[in-house]
């Protein structure tokens, strides 16, 4: 497509979507980015360049496929929508090491589709419906992808990367600080997205941990962290109550562990969550 190399902005995209017959689809969560200096700005976030991996997930019209292409790196970009497809490689066609694939993000074999040695840079700008599912299943399932930035809207992002005692921290949370080091980078207004969506959005970066941050069963331990945040601004007598445990019980299961049993959830980090996976019963 002709300009595509300096990038992709409001005029071009709509002007693809007009030629290809395309309507985003509010089902499937589609905001296109228009704004080609944050889609460099994003690619440089990313701290990228040329050799390096790269899968997009939900690459649209190619917006941000073509700033991540202009580091240098393969860019390996997935997108769902068939009727996107044809736009997506039209922009797409002339720059070396991009590969266009149509597949389902949630349900893609990862191990096959990121075969080999390689570690992966996941950049997106991730469709609203599935982004935290989304990044979750991938910390957990795909160790070939080590860093992940991505642009989510604004209380998904903030829910990534909080820590204890901050709004938006929950289990989400609980789950990212487990496997990554995760921060928010920049807040994105909304006038920058095709059709502009109601919400802010935020660009978060997640920098996997060679090996997970606490040791031990992590089904045990997620198991007291979903208990836990079960019922927001409960104890967490209660919580462990809600697993079958006698009052007594409970409180010596906290004590243990140095927490007073009506803390709340959403005071406690990581480690303390662990130390009562520890002591809980079997």
């Amino acid at each position: 497509m002709s300009g595509a190399a300096g990038g992709l902005g409001a005029g071009a995209i709509r002007e693809l979507a007009r030629r290809h017959g395309i309507r985003p689809g509010k089902s499937l969560g589609q905001n296109f980015l228009i704004d080609p200096n944050l889609a460099r700005a994003i690619a440089s976030d990313a701290s990228i360049g040329p050799g390096d991996r790269v899968v997009e997930v939900g690459a649209g019209m190619g917006s941000l496929t073509v700033a991540l292409a202009a580091t240098g790196a393969h860019v390996l970009a997935v997108e769902f929508d068939r009727a996107l497809l044809p736009a997506l490689r039209e922009v797409t066609g002339d720059l070396p090491g991009v590969t266009v694939i149509h597949g389902d993000a949630m349900k893609l074999d990862w191990s096959r589709t990121l075969a080999g040695s390689e570690r992966w840079t996941l950049c997106a700008n991730l469709p609203y419906n599935i982004a935290t599912p989304l990044v979750l299943d991938l910390l957990r399932d795909v160790p070939a992808i080590a860093r992940y930035l991505v642009m989510v809207q604004r209380e998904a992002g903030e829910r990534l990367a909080a820590g204890p005692g901050e709004e938006r921290y929950g289990a989400v949370s609980v789950r990212v600080a487990y496997a990554a080091d995760a921060s928010v980078v920049r807040r994105v207004p909304a006038s920058v997205f095709w059709p502009r969506p109601g919400v802010e959005s935020v660009v978060v970066k997640l920098d996997r941990l060679a090996l997970p941050r606490i040791a031990g069963d992590r089904a045990a331990l997620f198991r007291i962290v979903d208990a836990a945040f079960a019922e927001r601004r409960k104890t967490m007598r209660n919580a462990l109550r809600r697993l079958g445990l006698e009052t007594e019980v409970a409180d010596a299961v906290l004590a243990g562990a140095g927490i007073d049993p009506s803390e709340r959830a959403e005071r406690l980090g990581l480690e303390a969550f662990a130390k009562i996976a520890e002591l809980m019963p079997g």
